[in-house]
């Protein structure tokens, strides 16, 4: 078989994708007549040359290629975006702008995953996504800025520590407005005052600051927050084990309770879960532990 010529294959991979907009590698190989795996090669090339772009979202285990201009035509494979994404692609294209603090936890965290058609830029210090095909330019701020908000510059460049950064910074900032509020209805605050309210918020920041840390040393990333409650908060995590539920109490010491809630909300999601807290494992936990960790069986005498 005659060699073929490699720039004319390339001409015709591009002419497929200009013609056809967004494709996946196995549309493109089976038109230019060659394998998935020299397809793959070649779109790879043109990939790192900057001829084609590639697709954050995937459609099975494959990205979509296409050239720059065509990003609009990424709409209609919005059907294969995972559920919470899809609900995130939708609410931000009827709206073409929203504000990332005004969110649900959920949709935040979603939105940084649908990186083709949500867009982040910012107004004075506060994080606004735009949808794909509006214009920066078109985004009006009706609303004024009330409080203050940092927002570190983690909170687009590191996705592993994004939703316990998110929970440190929606806390701060109901915390302000909160404080905010009963001022304008009120006299000022005393000292007494701020000393009952201020220390439990320190807390609970300390608490998220701690379990960060946890899961940082221990390399351990976030797929999804389960829930948050006052004294609790429940991750979905991945380890180097696999996926499994992660409950960590803000307690000095944790109760046979707190461990059968844990064990019913992974076994609900067919889960392995792990347990962590402020505080040590009461002894008798670690006790019964280790008797379990080698034990076969138990059966009852008929």
């Amino acid at each position: 078989m005659p060699a073929q010529d490699t720039s004319k294959l390339r001409e015709n991979i591009l002419s497929f994708v200009k013609n056809r907009g967004p494709s996946l590698p196995v549309q493109i190989a089976k038109d230019v007549g060659l394998s998935i795996l020299f397809t793959s090669a070649f779109l790879s090339e043109l990939f790192s040359e900057k001829e084609l772009k590639m697709s954050n979202m995937r459609v099975g285990s494959s990205p979509l290629y296409f050239i720059q201009g065509q990003e609009p035509m990424l709409e209609k494979f919005a059907e294969h975006l995972k559920s919470k994404e899809r609900e995130a692609f939708t609410l931000l294209k009827e709206k073409s702008f929203l504000k990332d603090l005004e969110q649900l936890p959920a949709i935040r965290v979603a939105l940084r995953e649908i990186k083709d058609f949500a867009i982040p830029f910012r107004n004075g210090e506060e994080i606004v996504w735009r949808f794909l095909t509006a214009q920066e330019a078109g985004f009006k701020d009706d609303k004024k800025q009330e409080v203050k908000i940092v927002i570190e510059k983690e909170m687009i460049e590191k996705p592993v520590s994004e939703e316990i950064k998110m929970v440190i910074e929606q806390t701060k900032e109901e915390s302000i407005v909160k404080q905010k509020k009963k001022t304008q209805k009120t006299e000022p605050k005393s000292k007494t005052a701020k000393k009952k309210t201020s220390p439990r918020s320190k807390h609970d920041e300390k608490f998220i600051e701690k379990v960060k840390e946890f899961l940082s040393k221990n390399s351990i990333d976030i797929l999804h927050i389960e829930g948050i409650k006052k004294d609790e908060i429940t991750l979905k995590v991945k380890t180097n084990e696999g996926e499994q539920l992660l409950v960590a109490y803000k307690k000095k010491k944790i109760t046979e309770k707190d461990i059968i809630n844990a064990a019913k909300k992974a076994t609900n999601m067919g889960l392995k879960y792990s347990v962590i807290s402020m505080g040590e494992l009461p002894k008798k936990f670690s006790e019964l532990i280790g008797a379990l960790q080698n034990i076969k069986d138990i059966r009852k005498v008929e």
